[in-house]
């Protein structure tokens, strides 16, 4: 936060209402599931915001799926290198336009000036306008670059110098590098390290909670969301359930007949989160799970009205 500038202590204006701040310790789990880090990150209660006041724009992109996919499958066909970077405190670097004003960060109150209140100069993750902020910041850095914007994935970029290519790919402070130089790359990443604090992660092998699996060989290259899948399992307490080959039986017929029909039906049926689990479902889906599509389809017709047979 020092190092950044992210705020500056001034006294609390007269009929400003400061935004709430707190602590949020989360796990970072590794390819395997396993935890590679422990983290402690200030967030601003962006719930307190008002509109008009606090912030206006909110809207901010992130990489498509499918552009991923393509990209990746683009390299594995020409062999082309495939490596990460991630952006560390990413929000931090946008700047906002709204004069905002926060509280001091509990455990972190300046001796002698509790009474006076943190203005921010840059973003801070849980403003409502945060990720955009980051977003457009980045977006300005990268086409100084000399990186062109894909007209139909604001999160992509492309570099041509020469023979030599690079695309970039932005999925909120992850970052995913694909070209056939690699001293193009080397370069690239150095200057990325000029412009940000960046934590390089070598070959591509886990992004968006999706192991990759490559054979270079063989020109083949392979994703699995098994470690996401079996979190769901658990999350929804299925985890030693039956597994099946198939993502719906033969025969199965699912109607509304089936919803609930009695008040303890319907008392049964709220404590059950069908709507999480197909939402959790979908995300399997868009990633890397395409065989589920038409189960997915026929359970998600029923999510105001589910009933125990579906």
């Amino acid at each position: 936060m020092g190092s950044n500038q992210v705020w500056t202590l001034v006294d609390p204006p007269k009929g400003v209402r400061p935004v709430g701040c707190k602590w949020v310790y989360k796990r970072k789990l590794g390819a395997n599931g396993e935890v590679t880090a422990f983290k402690a990150r200030l967030v601003a209660k962006g719930y307190t915001q008002r509109p008009g006041v606090d912030f206006e724009e909110t809207y901010s992109p992130v990489a498509m799926a499918k552009s991923i996919r393509i990209l990746l499958a683009i390299a594995a066909w020409y062999d082309y290198e495939i490596w990460q970077m991630d952006v560390k405190m990413a929000f931090l670097n946008g700047f906002i336009e709204e004069e905002i004003f926060m509280d001091q960060p509990e455990g972190f109150t300046t001796v002698g000036e509790e009474q006076k209140v943190c203005r921010l100069q840059r973003s801070i993750y849980g403003l409502k306008q945060a990720s955009r902020s980051w977003n457009t910041h980045f977006d300005e850095v990268i086409r100084g670059y000399d990186f062109i914007k894909n007209d139909y994935d604001p999160c992509v970029y492309k570099k041509i110098n020469g023979s030599s290519i690079a695309y970039l790919v932005l999925y909120v402070d992850d970052i995913l590098l694909i070209g056939n130089d690699v001293k193009m790359l080397r370069d690239i990443k150095a200057w990325l390290s000029t412009q940000f604090s960046m934590k390089n992660m070598g070959e591509a092998s886990y992004i968006l909670g999706i192991k990759i699996y490559r054979d270079r060989s063989r020109r083949m290259l392979g994703f699995t969301k098994s470690s996401y899948i079996e979190k769901v399992l658990k999350t929804f307490r299925m985890e030693h359930s039956k597994r099946g080959v198939l993502p719906m039986r033969h025969g199965i017929k699912l109607s509304k007949k089936q919803s609930p029909k009695t008040d303890e039906e319907l008392k049964r049926m709220s404590d059950i989160p069908y709507a999480s689990a197909i939402g959790s479902i979908q995300y399997a889906l868009q990633c890397t799970r395409h065989d589920i599509a038409y189960a997915l389809s026929v359970t998600s017709r029923y999510q105001a009205c589910a009933g125990e047979a579906h």
